[in-house]
């Protein structure tokens, strides 16, 4: 397969473009570019022009902030098959984060002009678009609730039971979510510290409630999380 059958291929694959028709998709495959980002590239920074959407078809990606004094605050680890840059679509002029590989990652990119056409003449992507934009800024209001009424040890229950509703896939009667996380970096999405994260994992394992390691949280007891 040559790379433009690969990249339609991973575009067809592409839960949000299935609303595309066949005509719709070989427009959209032409005009996209395909891209190997190296792990720890950073794709975009703060303050570039906001005029690019990004499709993520293998690995993952990091969207972050960094504060005035160096605090580094995540805000999504994103993996196979999400969107991201998505707030060029609103009319955002610049980038107000840092998109960066975690590891070798595989994104298409498109001009938001061209994609805004796209989305334009089909009303089933609009849709989808605008579900996904609408379900990030709740997720932010979310957070930030969440530094108010939570404890630092509920905030890393409630944020692995997130990561298992959009990661997680089934193993039995269990749920795995293969994200490569480190406790930092969990400390970072949760606003807590390394050893808090480290102790509340800990404490889940003893109760039998996950497994964890670098590579993937088993989500053995859903319910208690």
């Amino acid at each position: 397969m040559d790379n433009s059958g690969k990249k339609l291929w991973y575009l067809e694959n592409f839960n949000i473009l299935k609303a595309l028709s066949k005509e719709e998709m070989m427009k959209l495959n032409e005009r996209t570019r395909m891209r190997n980002c190296h792990k720890n590239e950073v794709i975009y920074l703060p303050y570039e022009k906001s005029n690019t959407i990004y499709f993520l078809k293998e690995g993952k990606v990091k969207i972050s902030s960094v504060s005035e004094d160096g605090k580094e605050m995540i805000h999504a680890i994103l993996g196979q098959g999400e969107i991201f840059g998505e707030l060029a679509i609103t009319g955002q002029g610049e980038r107000k984060q840092i998109a960066e590989a975690t590891e070798d990652a595989l994104v298409c990119s498109i001009d938001v002009n061209e994609f805004s056409e796209f989305m334009q003449s089909n009303s089933r992507l609009n849709l989808s678009i605008t579900k996904i934009i609408g379900f990030r800024l709740r997720k932010i209001q979310a957070r930030l609730e969440s530094l108010w009424f939570k404890s630092a040890p509920e905030r890393i229950r409630s944020f692995i039971k997130d990561l298992t509703d959009e990661h997680g896939r089934d193993v039995g009667d269990e749920k795995s979510v293969n994200l490569n996380l480190t406790h930092q970096e969990i400390a970072n999405l949760t606003a807590t510290t390394r050893q808090t994260v480290t102790s509340t994992l800990n404490d889940l394992e003893k109760k039998g409630i996950i497994l964890y390691d670098r590579k993937r949280i088993l989500i053995k007891q859903y319910d208690k999380l």
